[in-house]
């Protein structure tokens, strides 16, 4: 019955399909909850008046990850449901490797067949990739995204502790909160975690410091011993100044009728204020949270409370590192973290983002101004 019912449905859909002008295929591999691989497809055409529709296509199971695999089982596909190649000319995916291998890629294998079909990876999933490329390439900074999610999950996985945070958070007069989960491919869902946690830091470490006191968990120690250094809250407020300009271009990159002039306009836009936020060093402009930072390190009803200067000493005699003449906390937390992560997050937006939009807006243009504007 369901698969009747289903064909009366689908029918008109695929008839729209066979009559268009123009179409793209959207391609994701994942696996569902029996951990079973599949293969979900999409489709996007344009009807004879030049309208846009967005149709799901079909799922269909795969026995492996391989390129070969996945063409073999886009092609299937595309013969069951009599959609017409010949208008097949766009391919879009999330820029995977098994994507977008340049000698045996999904997309180099259906361009093989069909050679004026345009692929197209996922401009938010480039974005995501290249902030969490800048965050590895800073050894900090991937310890730091490490205990953001170990912070989630140290309240997220017990009723009890979620209700200490709460309290904690409603004696200091503090929005009540969660620790927010991190993902890379979550269009950037650190931003909402480093939003959360910057406000309310001192309701975090107080619930950890009495998880510490009274139930002398380790866990809890040694969280509160990362979380209450100088380098940690510095980390986290220039987060703070960052992700929201990366937030911002990711929306950009989701709308639906995104086009590649937009990309190519709000890249260099993004990469500017983060150009800017480097340059001004310890200078940051009113209103931001980096200019914040120091006046609230030693707010007497915030984070002046925990002292935060000495834990960071404690932590430099164990590990016997000794300021240079002149250093200052600060200064090396801007020469050995906030530097290099600002530096390889302007790279990482330039090679994953800026360049392939800039290409592919030249390509655009060139078809465009040809005899017939078609991509053969």
């Amino acid at each position: 019955m369901l698969e009747i019912l289903a064909s009366v449905v689908e029918e008109p859909i695929l008839q729209e399909i066979q009559t268009s002008m123009a179409i793209g295929l959207e391609l994701d591999e994942s696996t569902d909850v029996s951990v079973t691989r599949q293969l979900d497809l999409h489709i996007r055409y344009a009807d004879k008046e030049g309208q846009l529709f967005s149709q799901f296509l079909d799922i269909v199971r795969v026995p492996d990850g391989k390129a070969v695999t996945i063409v073999r089982a886009v092609k299937d596909v595309l013969h069951k449901k009599y959609i017409p190649t010949a208008q097949l000319y766009g391919l879009g995916t999330d820029g995977a490797a098994v994507m977008t291998g340049r000698q045996n890629g999904v997309a180099k294998l259906l361009q093989d067949d069909y050679p004026w079909v345009v692929h197209v990876a996922c401009a938010a999933h480039r974005l995501a990739l290249a902030c969490r490329d800048a965050t590895m390439g800073v050894q900090y900074m991937a310890t730091f995204r490490d205990h953001l999610q170990q912070l989630h999950l140290y309240f997220h996985n017990s009723a009890n502790r979620t209700e200490v945070l709460s309290a904690a958070s409603g004696l200091l007069g503090l929005k009540d909160l969660k620790v927010t989960e991190v993902k890379d491919t979550r269009w950037l869902s650190q931003h909402l975690a480093i939003q959360s946690l910057q406000r309310n830091l001192p309701s975090v470490l107080s619930a950890l410091a009495e998880e510490v006191k009274v139930n002398k968990c380790p866990t809890a120690k040694g969280l509160y011993a990362f979380c209450s250094t100088f380098r940690f809250v510095a980390a986290l407020h220039l987060q703070a100044d960052v992700l929201p300009h990366l937030a911002r271009l990711s929306k950009v990159f989701q709308k639906e009728m995104v086009n590649f002039l937009a990309i190519k306009e709000q890249v260099p836009v993004a990469m500017a204020a983060i150009r800017a936020i480097k340059e001004a060093g310890n200078q940051q402009p009113p209103g931001s949270c980096l200019a914040e930072f120091h006046s609230n390190l030693h707010d007497p009803a915030g984070l002046g409370g925990f002292d935060i200067a000495s834990h960071e000493e404690e932590r430099d005699r164990r590990g016997r590192v000794s300021l240079e003449g002149g250093d200052d906390f600060w200064s090396r937390f801007q020469r050995q973290v906030m530097d290099p992560y600002l530096d390889g997050l302007l790279n990482n937006l330039d090679r994953r983002i800026w360049i392939s939009s800039t290409f592919l807006q030249s390509w655009h243009l060139s078809m465009r101004s040809g005899p017939s504007y078609t991509p053969h």
